[in-house]
Order: C-alpha cells, then structure tokens, then sequence
C-alpha cells in the first residue's frame, strides 16, 4: 500500500535520493522460535528479504548482522536465499556487522558482495560445535528409573541420561568434520581471493572486526549509515524493512491470538529454554 501511495505522489513532492533497505538479521539462528523468544530463521526472514530485494529503484541490499550463530541448516538457508534474490534481482549485498558475525553468524554475512563491521565487532568462528547437558546420576536419585526401547542398535546416541560412550562421541565428532568443511568451502568461494594465509583462519577462532580486516574477513570498517551517504550521496536514505504483523498487530510467526493457559505455559517453557540456551551462544564471545 505504501509504494501504491508512493506512486500517486507528483515526482516534484517525493523525497529525493537513493532508498537502500536494510534487513535485521539480528538474534540466535535456530528453526521454530516462540512468542516469548523469536527465532533467527529463513521462515521468520524470508517475507523481509524478498521485499527488501523487490524494491526496483534500490541498487543494493544492506543486511544488518548481530548474530552468535547456531544451527548451520538455518544459517545455510539463509545464505542460499540471499544469494538467490541477489542473482535474481540483480542487487548488490552489503553487510554491515553489529556487535557480533559469529559461527552461522558469520556464515549469512559471507552471502554479501561486501562485508563492514566495527572495528570492536566480533567475527570469525569458523567451526562447528555441539552442546549439552548429560544427567546419568539424576534420576537413580530421584528414583526414576529409564526405560528406552528401540528396534536399532544406534537409534538411542547421547542419551542424556546415559553415561557417554566413545563410539557415540566420535560419530558425532565425524558429522562435525562434514559441516565444518562444507562451511570452510563457503567461505573459500565466497573470499577466497582476500583471505590471509592463516592457519587459525578456519580453526574456530574470532577476532575483533580490526582483526577480521587484517585476515581477509571483512572488506572494510565502518557503519551503515556513513557507507550508504559516502556510496550514493548524503540525500541517501535508509528503509528498514521490517517483518510482516498479523491482525491483531503480533509479528508473524506467532501463537495465536486465542491460545488456550496450556499453550501459553508451554510457550513459557520453551521460552525459558531458549533463553538458557541463547545466553551460552552469546556468552562464548563474551557478550
């Protein structure tokens, strides 16, 4: 509704300047999410990014990063949808990174033609890693005892509730090696040509974004704002280009406006899970 608006207004009375959107991709990136803890996802960013990039008059595409990382599926999907409407609407990709491109953080921010950071930002981390918590005493002290059933020796693999095992451990560790390697090629097609020769490049590893300049990780310092005006003129201007709302105002995806007690105590609780798990993602970089 805003562009038809847009349209019918005299060319002599429209704002001049050149328009560049820009889309948050802010928070963990991990699949679901709830109303409590919204989740970084190509679901939750998909509506964003196909408006920001059908904006024709635009010459580029500016995405705002300030993530820790998480699932390397997301962060894959994401890329991949970039990089799609980017080809397809022939726009240019700028990254501008915020507090921290980390992991699957960083993993989005390489789908840019050209990546700017803060000098204090947070970058790198080119590695994969896999949590959790393991409870083999727990229950044998509350009296509970486990049963589990399966028609497949592997089926049941780091039970949490089960001593650990090695041979559980190095397939996990083999899957890790798969994932890190498909995001060391990533990241070789994508900057191949200005990466440092570094061994501790793709160690898992981050640096400061002053750091990140140095080893070929980011293009350039500086912000948004001064890059836009300083590329297409001080009447430059800004859009960020927000998610969709619902009827009743909610950003979707969302529960519903008429969710029953049971849903909201369950959302409750996995919000409160989220946030357990999101502090450790943000807490590996200090932040």
């Amino acid at each position: 509704m805003a562009d038809v608006l847009k349209r019918l207004v005299p060319k002599r009375f429209q704002k001049k300047g050149v328009v560049i959107p820009v889309v948050r991709l802010h928070g963990p990136i991990m699949s679901g999410g709830s109303r409590f803890r919204p989740a970084l996802n190509l679901a939750t960013v998909a509506g964003q990014l196909e408006k920001a990039f059908s904006m024709k008059e635009s010459p580029a595409v500016a995405l705002s990063i300030n993530s820790p990382g998480g699932s390397p599926v997301q962060s894959r999907m994401i890329f991949d949808r970039i990089r799609a409407l980017a080809e397809e609407k022939n726009k240019r990709v700028l990254v501008f990174v915020e507090d921290v491109a980390a992991s699957g953080g960083y993993m989005i921010a390489i789908a840019g033609d050209e990546i700017i950071a803060d000098a204090t930002s947070i970058v790198g981390s080119i590695g994969v890693v896999s949590g959790g918590f393991g409870f083999p005493e727990l229950l044998k002290k509350l009296g509970v005892e486990r049963r589990v059933y399966t028609s497949g020796e592997n089926k049941v693999i780091l039970d949490p509730f089960q001593p650990e095992k090695e041979s559980d451990i190095e397939y996990l560790k083999t899957l890790q090696v798969e994932i890190h390697q498909i995001f060391i090629d990533m990241v070789k097609a994508r900057r191949g040509t200005v990466l440092a020769d570094n061994p501790d490049l793709f160690s898992g590893l981050f640096w400061t974004g002053k750091r990140g300049l140095e080893l070929g990780l980011v293009d350039r310092l500086g912000n948004v704002r001064d890059e836009v005006r300083t590329r297409y003129g001080k009447d430059a201007r800004l859009e960020l280009v927000g998610a969709a709302k619902g009827l009743f105002g909610r950003r979707s995806p969302g529960i519903g406006a008429f969710a029953g007690v049971d849903q909201i105590a369950a959302q409750a609780v996995a919000g409160l899970a989220e946030t357990v798990e999101e502090k450790a993602l943000w807490g590996r970089y200090g932040l």
